[in-house]
């Protein structure tokens, strides 16, 4: 399978279905605007830029999406998957509860905060709204290979997913990767490769094997302008409960920076579609400082990210290279939103805050944009008078060990009242 374009197709790609990319248009790039016919192509012929769906949008109203299913497919016309997406076997994720965060908004000093909580996906994390587009891109591409490198949550996600659907399924992880993702993945699939290396080192082996390789459809690589569209739903989902109406800021953790860029894409998208009122909104990226290139850039004025070598508890978060990362700063800046760190110590405690304030066990990617909230706070960047959401993507039982020692019995006592009497409790 071709991963980057060489030469400019003139059509689309041959074989394709009638109405296979649904209302997709093109892939277009978004450093140049050049456009390209879809297909298995992620980097512009002209400039070697990312790739993206451009779309030819029929009128779409919120009673049609409201009478669609509890999932993403509620929100087909506005993906790159065709109209009979629902007979395909999938996870189904998507449609997760937006959490009244009061408690935790009562100790952060925020007037009214929200809580999007994507740990409660099939496999427990955000990484099944991606996957479910790119299994669709996949399938209409005829690819016989559904892969990807990963930090984790999407090893999980694609593990799942290829089981669904019946098709063969490999997944790369960093062999330092926490224990409970390996199971989490290794459940699903027999093909679970563990590399000796970071994930910029895996994610550089699953670019040369795409490139080697036909039938192999990488999610986040060769297929990534479908895959990277699935966040979207994160954007459309908090609008609509949120009576459709856009929130006045949002932190959301920055790996790759997709999940930001496409929030930003979705937002934009409601506003061009009538579906809620045009308002500004600021938008805010959270890392950790073991793996904070985007953090280091937007504090330093800069618009070039110096790739680092990540070395963080964080480890879903942990891309040294983000393959977005320039994005996410323009959104920032564009928004009035800002990029911040925090230190592994602050990640613990803010996985340790968002469970005893909301009942609410996440993984370190959302401890860190919980203790991130609450830097913003402090420092000023980030208006406690204002509606906010944070979005949790995944659960903290898949990073344990993270937090471990961390926790535990208040008291180890004998088996008596007086006993327990003498705790103090």
């Amino acid at each position: 399978m071709s991963a980057v374009v060489t030469e400019s197709p003139e059509t689309t790609k041959p074989g394709l279905r009638e109405g296979a990319f649904g209302n997709a248009t093109a892939l277009s790039c978004r450093e140049c605007g050049h456009q390209v016919a879809l297909g298995p192509f992620y980097a512009c012929p002209e400039c070697f830029g990312p790739l993206e769906i451009s779309y030819a949008f029929p009128l779409v109203t919120r009673e049609e999406i409201e009478a669609g299913p509890r999932n993403i497919w509620r929100y087909k016309a506005l993906l790159p998957v065709p109209s009979d997406i629902e007979t395909s076997p999938n996870t189904e994720p998507g449609f997760t509860r937006l959490l009244d965060a009061a408690n935790l908004a009562a100790e952060l000093g925020i007037a009214k905060l929200w809580v999007k909580d994507d740990s409660t996906n099939p496999t427990n994390s955000f990484k099944d709204r991606v996957v479910a587009c790119a299994l669709s891109a996949a399938r209409e591409l005829g690819s016989t290979v559904f892969a990807c490198p990963s930090t984790g949550n999407l090893a999980n996600a694609v593990a799942a997913a290829g089981a669904r659907a019946g098709i063969k399924t490999v997944v790369f992880i960093p062999s330092n990767l926490e224990q409970p993702k390996q199971v989490n993945s290794a459940i699903f699939t027999e093909n679970l490769v563990a590399v000796d290396g970071n994930y910029d080192d895996v994610n550089k082996l699953a670019s040369e094997i795409a490139g080697e390789e036909e039938g192999w459809a990488f999610v986040n690589v060769n297929v990534r302008p479908y895959y990277a569209e699935g966040s979207k739903t994160l954007g459309y989902e908090i609008a609509e409960q949120l009576g459709w109406r856009l929130p006045d800021q949002v932190v959301i953790p920055v790996a790759s920076g997709s999940q930001l860029t496409k929030v930003d894409k979705a937002f934009q998208e409601l506003i061009k579609l009538g579906l809620v009122e045009d308002k500004p909104y600021r938008i805010f990226g959270a890392q950790a400082e073991g793996c904070g290139p985007v953090a280091t850039a937007y504090k330093a004025g800069v618009d070039a990210i110096r790739p680092v070598k990540p070395d963080t508890i964080a480890k879903s978060l942990a891309i040294g290279n983000p393959a977005d990362g320039i994005y996410v700063l323009d959104i920032a800046r564009r928004t009035g939103g800002a990029v911040e760190e925090v230190t592994d110590e602050e990640i613990r405690a803010g996985i340790v805050l968002l469970a005893r304030t909301e009942g609410i066990f996440t993984e370190t990617a959302g401890g860190t944009t919980t203790a991130v909230t609450k830097k913003l706070v402090e420092t000023g960047q980030l208006d406690p008078t204002l509606e906010t959401v944070i979005i949790n993507t995944g659960h903290g039982l898949k990073t344990l060990d993270s937090i471990s020692g961390q926790v535990g019995p208040a008291a180890t006592i004998a088996p008596s009242y007086d006993a327990f009497k003498a705790t103090g409790l």
